[in-house]
């Protein structure tokens, strides 16, 4: 079968997931696996087909599945515990009323870490009305800032499954990602604040709602919040621990004296996390095995449908790999000089098609590792950059075939036309300006 024949079979099945995905709304692990198995029966005929998605699932689970899974218990206990509100409450004090979009912002930042952005949104909704109202602000301008933070961190840090998952795919440095996704959510999330303010600047603060705002703020806070510094732990504690092994390997100082050696094993993502867990559960007023056992249960039951997913995003992979297609399209794509801009418009695209980040981005990176040497982005430098890219990609653009729409839409209470208008419209701007600031980060690192 020649190259152009099997060009064709990838693109429809990519296609095919996209159709899947957001047409017939069949869940994404299924889609993932049908189109993998077609794809390989079809395009892989001499070689033993069971062996290639084993290999690509099992490979994916091994490389990320403990972060998938650390990073939901902490999620999962600052949510129950009351931890990421004690982290709001505490900014907007510090911050003041008059700041209250910024203090917004900052919290979704933070809280996003280590929550996914829909479950985010879903605990700070209640606070983001409630900010709203002690500052006598529009609704749509603290929502929507909220909204846009939590979305920036979710779409580039590898503390989330389709970063973590393209992460795995393309064999890159998980550490350095993790600090650098965090450095660019910064860009992105100020940059959408900017643009949400500019676009609700003739939006006024309606009284109209006030009483069901404040009896929302009351249910919210209605039981004791842990301390903002037990809160803040789990968070900052991984983070800071990734940093210092990330700067011991860059310095080549991993083999050294035992405190070189210690903090290059505690800085390791999978101990580090494990770390962010054990501190988490400062913040149980009970620390029963009955209790401890409940939140593991909830964290590993909503960690279980994104490993399925990712682990089949990594089978997909590795069936476009073996097709030897991926280095025929990264020659072909040289010729046009855009480099990093395709695998940023790749994630554009599909995310825009089918609506979410995650099998976009996952289905992008499939697609991108057989491309990088082409590309000249086979070095660590180059395959974290390429991460990024995706990662500024899969934000583009949020709208109504994007569950994470609806639920900033429902849970804020503002109206779809509105939340089109605005929020959608800055999830281009977030992509645009975070593609523009890894353009600009790969003229120093390439």
């Amino acid at each position: 079968m020649s190259l152009i024949t099997i060009s064709i079979f990838v693109l429809l099945s990519i296609l095919l997931i996209v159709f899947l995905t957001s047409a017939t709304k069949l869940n994404a692990f299924a889609s993932l696996f049908i189109v993998s198995l077609l794809l390989a029966i079809v395009t892989l005929p001499d070689k033993n087909t069971v062996e290639i998605l084993k290999q690509g699932f099992g490979g994916t689970i091994s490389s990320i599945g403990f972060l998938i899974i650390f990073g939901a218990i902490i999620g999962v206990v600052l949510e129950k515990t009351g931890g990421a509100i004690a982290i709001a409450n505490s900014i907007l004090s510090r911050a003041g009323k008059s700041r209250a979009a910024t203090a917004m912002g900052i919290t979704g930042y933070i809280v996003g870490l280590p929550i996914f952005c829909d479950s985010g949104y879903i605990i700070m909704s209640g606070l983001a009305k409630t900010f709203s109202s002690k500052a006598k602000i529009a609704l749509p301008f603290v929502a929507f800032v909220l909204a846009t933070s939590l979305y920036a961190v979710h779409n580039l840090t590898p503390t989330h499954p389709g970063a973590l998952a393209a992460a795995g795919i393309m064999d890159a440095n998980i550490g350095l990602l993790i600090l650098l996704g965090a450095l660019l959510s910064i860009p992105a999330a100020t940059a959408a604040f900017f643009w949400i303010r500019w676009r609700t600047i003739k939006e006024r603060y309606s009284e109209a709602t006030k009483a069901e705002i404040d009896t929302k703020a009351h249910h919210e806070t209605d039981y004791p919040l842990p301390s903002v510094w037990l809160s803040l732990l789990p968070i900052v504690i991984p983070l800071l621990l990734i940093a210092i092994g990330s700067l011991l390997q860059v310095w080549q100082i991993t083999d050294g004296n035992l405190p070189a050696r210690l903090f290059s094993f505690l800085g390791q993502p999978i101990i580090a996390l494990l770390m962010g867990v054990l501190l988490s559960l400062l913040l149980l007023k009970k620390r029963t095995i009955k209790d401890i056992n409940t939140l593991l249960e909830s964290a590993i039951e909503k960690a279980g449908p994104i490993l399925i997913v990712t682990g089949a995003g990594g089978m997909f992979g590795l069936v476009i790999r073996e097709t030897g297609v991926g280095a025929y399209a990264g020659d072909f794509l040289l010729q046009t000089g855009l480099g990093l801009a395709i695998p940023f418009l790749i994630a554009s695209i599909l995310k825009t098609a089918q609506g979410s980040s995650t099998v976009a981005i996952i289905t992008a990176a499939s697609l991108i590792v057989p491309m990088l040497p082409s590309l000249g982005l086979d070095s660590e430098n180059g395959k974290m950059l390429a991460m990024l890219a995706m990662g500024a990609g899969s934000m583009m653009i949020s709208h109504a075939n994007d569950s994470y729409f609806w639920v900033v839409s429902r849970f804020s209470g503002i109206d779809s036309n509105t939340t089109l208008k605005v929020y959608s419209s800055a999830t281009i701007v977030m992509g645009t300006v975070t593609f523009c600031a890894v353009w600009l980060l790969s003229l120093f690192l390439l």
